[in-house]
């Protein structure tokens, strides 16, 4: 844990008791704070008083005596309205954080020399972590990985110039952070995403923003506009700026040239590594992920050897592209993560001929923007709420079956799939939608699939 001491003997109050807030609650009474706790739900609450937190209704407290609200990220600042609890702190003048930000302040404060990696953007900020996490600690590193991926941010272990901190940011926790100031700040990419919570594109962006423009080195993604106009805003700025791009040679920075990952400076170009046969790292967008991996770990001091080497050895994430089985000629892939039509064009462009497991609960935009992909598809298995309105977008164009369920899809398209000829025939799950008409969560979601692929008969596990 990371006790957060800047509120010693002074009085917080904490909204939102899920894992990242009891973990922020737990770090703030380690470190002295008068904390009052609160959670809408009753089985939060109880859980916190199990744990000695002082559990307090906030609508009762004298809000003019508290030093700060830390709000959960999963509640909303300021979209679709603000929560009950921020308006009560606004009218109260009492300043709004998050977990990060408290994270950001305790570094600062007591231990500026360890190494902070932040990472954010709409897609790819996951993998892109792990990767930097996996690079660190194969070269011999004390890195502590968390955030919105595992582990809450004031979980992981304590401050320590020794240690880097490796942490994925949600644009909800960015939000929340306003003195953000990381070693290295990446954003991989911007697309349309979250604007039921932050209103506009141009909100959501500026938000992004934030977490690169007071980092020591801003790596950015330039293949998309709106992340090229803020490299350039920041470099203008006199900013630390690595541009990296997985579609485009670059004069100076990081970037893809079919599978290799080139690194250009001042006008040479030096060959870092090759991607082929790291199954894990499959795709343009991967190409990307390990572009901004190769960046933030040059600027933290790894060699290029140490580097290649940890590239060779990713094992990938869950749910992520995922290579889950394969029985005979026919690989099974599960990217359930993939919950826009963003992230699953990634997973559709990687490969050639496609069993194609998608639907769920819909986003806006649902899969229209997938149609240059659609040859790659042999047929399409629709599961879920989104069914008619995919059928409806892929009718005429592309082979489908309203399966409604993904146990009924896997067997359909597993038969389909091995009856087919290619050299490598592709059953993928790669929902483009959320999950929660059907599982709880992505994760749920991808479990459940990996379980079922788990279970055919004659089916091989397949290597990172």
């Amino acid at each position: 844990m990371i006790a957060v001491d800047l509120f010693r003997d002074r009085a917080v109050a904490l909204f939102g008791l899920g894992g990242s807030g009891l973990a922020t609650a737990e770090a703030l009474a380690a470190g002295g704070a008068h904390l009052r706790v609160w959670d809408d739900a009753e089985a939060a609450r109880s859980e916190a008083a199990r744990r000695g937190l002082e559990v307090v209704a906030l609508g009762e407290v004298t809000w003019r005596e508290l030093e700060a609200l830390v709000l959960a990220p999963g509640v909303p600042l300021t979209h679709p309205e603000p929560h009950w609890t921020v308006r009560l702190a606004h009218a109260a003048h009492v300043p709004v954080v998050g977990d990060v930000e408290l994270f950001a302040r305790q570094r600062r404060a007591t231990c500026p020399t360890a190494p902070f990696v932040a990472i954010t953007g709409t897609n790819g900020k996951s993998t892109t972590t792990a990767l930097i996490d996996h690079l660190l600690r194969a070269a011999g590193r004390d890195a502590q990985m968390g955030g919105n991926i595992g582990r809450a941010v004031l979980s992981l272990d304590p401050l320590d110039p020794s240690r880097t901190y490796v942490v994925e940011c949600s644009s909800f926790q960015i939000d929340l952070a306003p003195s953000l100031d990381p070693t290295v700040g990446i954003l991989t990419n911007l697309s349309e995403d979250h604007l039921d919570r932050h209103g506009t594109m141009t909100a959501y962006a500026a938000i992004k923003e934030r977490l690169v423009e007071a980092a020591g080195t801003a790596v950015i993604g330039v293949d998309d506009s709106l992340s090229a106009e803020i490299a350039a805003r920041i470099e203008a700025e006199a900013h630390t700026v690595v541009r990296i791009s997985a579609t485009q040679d670059l004069a100076d920075g990081v970037f893809a040239r079919g599978s290799a990952i080139v690194v250009a400076e001042g006008g040479r170009e030096t060959i870092v590594a090759d991607l082929t046969g790291i199954g894990s790292l499959r795709g343009r967008h991967n190409a990307q992920n390990a572009c901004a991996a190769v960046a933030a770990c040059r600027a933290l001091g790894l060699s290029t050897g140490e580097i290649a080497a940890g590239l060779a050895t990713f094992p990938g994430l869950a749910h992520r592209m995922e290579q889950v089985g394969r029985k005979g000629r026919v690989l099974f892939v599960n990217d359930s993560k993939a919950t826009n039509a963003d992230s699953t064009a990634q997973a559709l462009a990687s490969f050639e001929r496609i069993y194609w497991i998608a639907g769920g609960k819909p986003k806006s935009g649902g899969i229209t923007s997938l149609g240059g992909f659609f040859d790659r598809i042999a047929k399409a298995y629709l599961i879920g709420a989104a069914s008619e309105e995919f059928a409806a977008t892929l009718d005429g164009r592309v082979a489908l079956e309203r399966a409604g369920t993904i146990e009924r899809a896997l067997e359909l398209a597993a038969a389909d799939a091995a009856a087919d000829g290619a050299a490598e025939p592709v059953v993928l799950l790669s929902p483009a939608c959320a999950s929660y008409d059907q599982f709880k969560n992505f994760e749920v979601r991808g479990d459940h699939f990996r379980a079922l692929v788990a279970a055919i008969p004659g089916i091989e596990g397949v290597g990172p």
